[in-house]
């Protein structure tokens, strides 16, 4: 039983009414797959593009409500992917560094496997889930990048990564420490991609468009150039398209 529920339950034992108490760090070793969870607690934020390089479909500023959720320390690697997926296929090679050439839908099927294999919910994070973690949640600084102003410390970019991906973590994390949510690669979120959706997102929870051609793509990857790598910056792809800046985190729900 989860620590949390547990605390529920001798609560509710007692007659007492408590909150749910939700550990800073989790690490799944389900398959020795060491996967680190950071918490981010509820909370709510301006979503979108804040400062004049905000493009369009980054407009309007809105506010957003998100619940409490854990999501992936870093991207997931490729001998995580190996592990419950049984293959690896990124083109560059190296266990540390991100798994990429993978697909909205291989990404969907690993948080498949790994939820029947753990008995919990992993899944995709929401473009708002993601946007709130890389703005760094309730502790945010308002950051342009994720985690720092300057992007040479936080990420990975066509700027300094010499057209490559890199070992995760090898760079600053931001203020949930959460580490390379700008750049190293792209990372696939559950939302159908809509450019007009900010205009009738609701305002708590969002998921996203019904339906639409195109998945949601964040952060940026080894070949974006800064401007890709904002925290507001979105874009969309097929969710069969695979190339080697696109990989991904997971959430774990609570």
């Amino acid at each position: 039983m989860a620590f949390w529920k547990i605390i529920d339950w001798i609560g509710s034992a007692m007659g007492i009414k408590s909150e749910k108490v939700y550990p800073a760090l989790l690490t799944e070793t389900t398959e020795d797959i060491n996967l680190l969870l950071v918490c981010v607690e509820g909370g709510t934020f301006q979503m979108g593009g804040q400062d004049n390089e905000a493009r369009e479909e980054e407009k309007p500023v809105h506010k957003v409500e998100v619940s409490t959720f854990y999501i992936g320390k870093y991207p997931i690697t490729q001998a995580q992917y190996r592990k419950i997926m049984n293959n690896n296929p990124s083109h560059f090679k190296g266990d540390d560094l991100p798994v990429e050439e993978v697909s909205w839908e291989d990404a969907v099927e690993f948080c498949h496997r790994l939820s029947a294999l753990t008995n919990k919910i992993y899944r995709l994070p929401t473009e708002a889930e993601w946007e709130y973690a890389a703005r760094g949640g309730n502790k945010s600084h308002r950051y342009k990048y994720a985690g720092s102003n300057n992007l040479g410390t936080v990420a990975w970019y066509s700027g300094n990564s010499g057209n490559k991906t890199k070992n995760v973590g090898a760079k600053n994390d931001n203020e949930l420490g959460l580490h390379d949510m700008s750049g190293n690669v792209w990372e696939w979120c559950h939302d159908w991609y809509s450019s007009a959706y900010y205009k009738n997102s609701p305002g708590k929870n969002p998921k996203g468009p019904a339906s639409g051609p195109y998945r949601v793509l964040r952060g940026g990857s080894w070949g974006s150039g800064a401007d890709g790598c904002r925290v507001a910056f979105r874009r969309g792809s097929t969710s069969a398209h695979r190339i080697g800046s696109h990989g991904f985190r997971v959430v774990l729900v609570p």
